[in-house]
């Protein structure tokens, strides 16, 4: 037992419920994992977690688990829909921060470094990256409030994307409940102007290639083929996004007090889900969360439309660009658990339906949906499938490796000599290495380590692994 977590089974400690605690906390860490989880305020922010109303057991801390604002990032937590709250903490403030990748039928092999960069410049030319960035569009032909009831829905019928896109992609592209009304002028302000933007932070567009398949029938089914090139991208929505938490965190706030809720911090603002205020922030973010779509399918067609240029080829008919999966990390969800209705709130967490789950659509029921999880900008990244037992941790996976050191400490501590070091022959974008100093690899958990971990307790099997060619990132963290 360590500090009070008993190991009950193979990468899962558990600690009971007690002291208010109204769920145990199951934390999917090995010892090692756990040891570092222990050294920042994560674990707490959980126990906190599990006081809240409503919550079901367990609240579920991840392989990648560190500290967040509010629920940790690397957190699930689950709530019963009639005494249950709903929380922006839990969620985020880049609400539906996510992950896309895209495939090809180009062999890494026979595509050079000087190609790879010329890819790098066309993309950059066509996505803005950093924070505040705004798009390069200009106006276009549809509203805020098309944006956000539509998603990657109007994007494709708008022309942006290929039909087949939306059935791998997360709620098809479309959550349901949008509504820009709850959204302030503020949060509007901020929106419209960086859509098809990348951001700064761990945000990220890296060209890759497939460099080991553990599943071959599930890879082929996925399009998933050694030695060929994939594109991943990796961003959210952006100031939209950021806004909504930051104006909900106030309002939550203030409908706790009023409804009499004990909230043991400001970062899990909440309010019971029936409530007012409880519908204004699911509306609200489902904005937010379509907006994401959107600005993730943008990206896409302009990805498309560089390879395109680059290759002088089509796309869809020559390159085979399909969309492999999208998937959110930061959003909360009304799920179907075990013949019940719950919400499950997953921040820096992936969804993990496996083979036969209810909510899976046809492309994939037969095989569990693809879920990413993408290591730091030199390091491999997963696909991986949800098992059975990913019951135990409400269906999900982490979302990534994992911060090891606050940007702060990675500034001060990684010198340029470590940082190409463990770059090794990546091509990045930055001409400054400083100015991504803060996501080194060397400021992230081994990815290695929390792929095992998932695997040892049952919760993913692994499909393939991708290694980072060419990183495009912006500087910054969005405020």
């Amino acid at each position: 037992m360590i500090n009070n977590f008993q190991q009950i089974g193979n990468c899962q400690w558990q600690l009971p419920r007690g002291d208010n605690r109204q769920a145990e906390i199951d934390l999917f860490l090995s010892k090692e994992l756990l040891e570092q989880a222990q050294q920042d305020d994560s674990i707490k922010q959980l126990i906190d977690a599990s006081k809240l109303p409503g919550v079901l057991s367990p609240v579920v801390g991840m392989p990648d688990i560190h500290e967040g604002y509010g629920l940790p990032i690397g957190g699930v937590a689950a709530f019963n829909i009639g005494k249950g709250v709903i929380s922006a903490g839990a969620v985020g403030y880049d609400i539906n921060c996510g992950v896309r990748l895209i495939r090809t039928n180009l062999s890494a092999a026979k595509i050079d470094k000087p190609t790879l960069r010329k890819l790098m410049i066309k993309i950059e030319e066509k996505i803005p990256t950093g924070i505040g960035k705004k798009g390069r569009r200009g106006e276009l032909p549809f509203s805020l409030e098309e944006i956000v009831n539509g998603g990657a829905k109007k994007m494709v019928a708008e022309g942006f994307g290929w039909q087949e896109d939306l059935e791998s992609i997360e709620e098809s592209g479309q959550m349901a409940g949008a509504n820009l009304a709850k959204v302030s002028k503020q949060a509007i302000a901020r929106g419209r102007a960086q859509l098809a933007t990348l951001g700064g932070g761990n945000h990220f567009i890296e060209i890759q290639e497939i460099e080991e398949i553990f599943d071959i029938e599930i890879a082929n089914q996925f399009g998933l083929k050694k030695g060929n090139i994939s594109v991943m991208v990796h961003s959210g929505s952006r100031g939209f996004g950021h806004q909504i938490c930051s104006d909900y965190l106030s309002i939550l706030m203030n409908a706790a007090k009023q409804e009499n809720i004990f909230i043991p911090r400001r970062g899990l603002a909440a309010a019971p889900i029936e409530s007012v205020a409880g519908k204004d922030y699911f509306q609200a973010m489902a904005a937010a969360v379509n907006f994401a779509f959107a600005n993730r399918q943008l990206m896409t067609h302009d990805i498309r439309e560089a390879f395109e240029e680059v290759f002088n080829k089509n796309p869809k008919n020559d390159l085979e660009m399909f969309l492999v999966y999208d998937v959110a990390h930061n959003i909360a969800k009304f799920e179907e658990f075990k013949g019940e209705k719950i919400l499950v709130h997953r921040k820096g967490a992936t969804r993990a339906f496996p083979a036969g789950h209810p909510m899976l659509n046809e492309k994939y029921y037969l095989t569990g949906h693809p879920a990413i999880v993408p290591g730091s900008m030199g390091t491999p990244s997963y696909v991986m499938v949800g098992t059975d037992e990913a019951e135990k941790s409400w269906y999900s996976i982490n979302h990534g490796s994992g911060r090891l050191m606050s940007r702060k400490q990675a500034f001060r501590q990684i010198t340029k000599e470590d940082f190409e070091k463990s770059m090794g022959d990546i091509l990045y974008n930055a001409r400054d290495w400083r100015l991504l100093a803060d996501e080194s690899p060397l400021a992230y958990k081994k990815i290695t380590e929390v792929i095992d971990v998932l695997v040892k307790a049952g919760l993913a099997k692994k499909v393939a692994q991708m290694k980072p060619l060419a990183v495009i990132k912006g500087a910054g963290v969005e405020g």
